[in-house]
């Protein structure tokens, strides 16, 4: 039977058909639908983790005691779980694992661009790369069996644009895999120094014979046309070259880390020109100009971002893009906070105060653009508390009664309590603002451990957050509703007075998780005096005519946040 799915939801049937048990993740763009879809099939335990490094270790532990498992991130995710990543390599599985990474050239929902194909070359993994969702359900499959065969773990790379586009898969049944024998083996599995000595060789042993028999692995193909132009490409960026360049040769590559050598000089020696198309870094080129082959790459094509094939066609096939018909100019629509979003205000009033701000990962990091713009600094994950520990050691206390750190619910417990902890036991005197809205809003409202609930909605222990922050040690925690302006900059203005670490809970749920009555709010044309203060908000629902201030009731949440900036009462909430 054949249908027509996304590719995350086609790596999460491939999982499923391959017999995983547990599959393990922390959601992030573009990667958060796989464990989604996984948690619809009832023969997969299927988790929301604290952060990727936990998915990781919980995945790695349920291989190791024989389930197969899976566990699923983006590329900057990949960063947290690195330190079991390496390691991992080194103890090899028991039941299948393989480690899904999406990266996301052109930065669609992300603070850089890397290419995860490293960590394969460098953790010494082997890496396999779909081109599309019938290869993403394949490839899984393929990574399992891979996993137990060569006792690995298996990195799967997907980019933004194969995760979410859609075609033709052929589904198949589950294929139940019986739990395999736990042995207690130190020497594989116990990493201290004597150990892991022994393990690194047999690592190397792997990939030489990873390498001897990628050809055999059946993961490339090969397409000869006009033999004058023969190019290498892998995943999406296949895909444009088929359309690009329909009449050219072509060799697809499925296994990226070790390669195919052996394909690849075989193709070589029967082109004239070759070529190789990667998006993202030149992986494939260096290794092919090591192995001295004559190569172009990354000088006909860009590092940074995604290709397309009019691009290609140009700059292989030496054609012009065709002429698209003149498009009208189409203002520019950056991302915005949502109307009624409980953050807005936060940010305002961080910006009145005039306050040093660092910032995190998430939703209220748009609280650096206009007309808020009050974010000064934003990293990664859960490092907005250390920043602002760093900013007072090289200001001194002066700076840390100006500066705030801003961190989600969600990120908090991902890797901000870390931060929080090394504040408060180092003798800091920050003051970090904890934005509570009750999920994980900025991947599509997953749950997290300060919900209460788990990936199905069902009851979980819920984490509370003032118990929290006072066992880290911090002496003075305060929970306030981000709507009242006046008593948040009063808790604020506390907390940076206060001689110590304070923590500042603004809670108010996700506009969006809402199911209240909208009631938009009124504006009275005979009170406003046209001064625009409600506007120094950003709400996207209030919108200036020039001469006059309208109400988007389309948008409009009816939250009263305006309300509290107008001095002369134009503002009133909807009844």
């Amino acid at each position: 039977m054949k249908e027509l799915y996304l590719g995350n939801q086609a790596i999460a049937r491939g999982a499923w058909e391959a017999g995983v048990r547990v599959v393990s993740a922390y959601p992030g763009t573009p990667s958060t639908e796989i464990t989604e879809f996984a948690a619809t099939y009832p023969e997969i335990y299927a988790e929301w983790a604290p952060n990727e490094k936990v998915a990781l270790e919980v995945a790695f532990g349920a291989s190791l005691g024989g389930a197969r498992a899976m566990v699923c991130m983006k590329h900057v995710g990949l960063n947290v779980a690195a330190d079991p990543l390496f390691t991992a390599a080194y103890t090899g599985v028991n039941g299948g694992l393989v480690i899904v990474v999406a990266d996301d050239p052109g930065m669609h929902s992300s603070q850089n661009e890397q290419d995860s194909r490293y960590y394969a070359r460098s953790a010494h993994l082997p890496l396999l790369e779909p081109a599309n969702s019938a290869e993403c359900l394949e490839f899984v499959r393929r990574a399992f069996e891979i996993s137990e065969e060569y006792d690995t773990p298996v990195l799967l790379r997907t980019t933004t644009r194969v995760s979410h586009s859609r075609s033709l898969v052929e589904l198949s049944p589950r294929q139940e895999q019986p739990l395999k024998a736990y042995q207690k083996d130190i020497a594989k599995n116990v990493m201290m120094p004597a150990m892991a000595k022994g393990r690194h060789l047999a690592v190397e042993a792997r990939e030489k014979r990873l390498a001897a028999q990628a050809q055999e692995l059946g993961l490339h193909s090969v397409r000869f046309g006009d033999t004058k132009v023969g190019i290498i490409t892998s995943g999406i960026a296949s895909c444009y070259v088929d359309e690009a360049l329909p009449e050219a040769s072509v060799l697809k590559l499925g296994l990226i880390n070790p390669l195919p050598m052996k394909a690849i000089h075989e193709f070589a020696r029967r082109v004239e020109k070759l070529y190789v198309v990667e998006e993202l870094e030149p992986v494939i080129e260096e290794q092919l100009k090591a192995a001295g082959l004559s190569v172009k790459g990354k000088e006909l094509f860009s590092v940074q971002g995604e290709y397309t094939a009019q691009a290609i066609a140009q700059a292989i096939g030496g054609r012009q893009p065709a002429a698209h018909p003149p498009v009208a100019s189409v203002p520019g629509r950056p991302p915005v906070m949502c109307p009624g979003c409980p953050h807005r205000g936060v940010f305002y009033t961080l910006k009145s105060m005039g306050l040093t701000v660092t910032g995190d990962i998430g939703c209220y990091t748009l609280g650096a653009a206009a007309p808020l713009a009050a974010i000064d600094a934003c990293l990664c994950m859960g490092a907005s508390i250390g920043m602002a520990q760093g900013m007072e050691l090289a200001r001194g206390r002066d700076q840390a009664r100006r500066t705030v750190a801003v961190i989600g619910d969600s990120t908090f417990i991902h890797s901000g309590m870390t931060g929080l902890a090394e504040m408060s036991y180092n003798g800091g005197h920050g003051t970090v603002l904890i934005l509570d809205n009750s999920t994980t809003g900025m991947t599509g409202h997953q749950n997290n451990p300060t919900n209460g609930k788990n990936i199905h909605g069902d009851p979980a222990p819920k984490i509370d957050l003032d118990t929290l922050c006072r066992a880290l040690g911090v002496p003075d925690v305060a929970t306030v509703d981000p709507f009242d302006l006046k008593g948040l900059k009063a808790a604020i203005q506390h907390a940076l007075d206060f001689d110590g670490v304070s923590v500042i809970i603004a809670r108010r749920p996700c506009a969006l998780l809402s199911k209240a009555p909208v009631k938009p709010i009124r504006l009275d044309a005979e009170k406003c005096r046209k001064c625009r203060a409600c506007m120094r908000i950003g709400c996207p629902a209030l919108v200036d005519k020039g001469d006059h201030i309208a109400v988007d009731t389309t948008l409009c949440t009816g939250c009263g946040l305006c309300g509290e900036l107008c001095a002369f009462g134009a503002i009133e909430k909807g009844e």
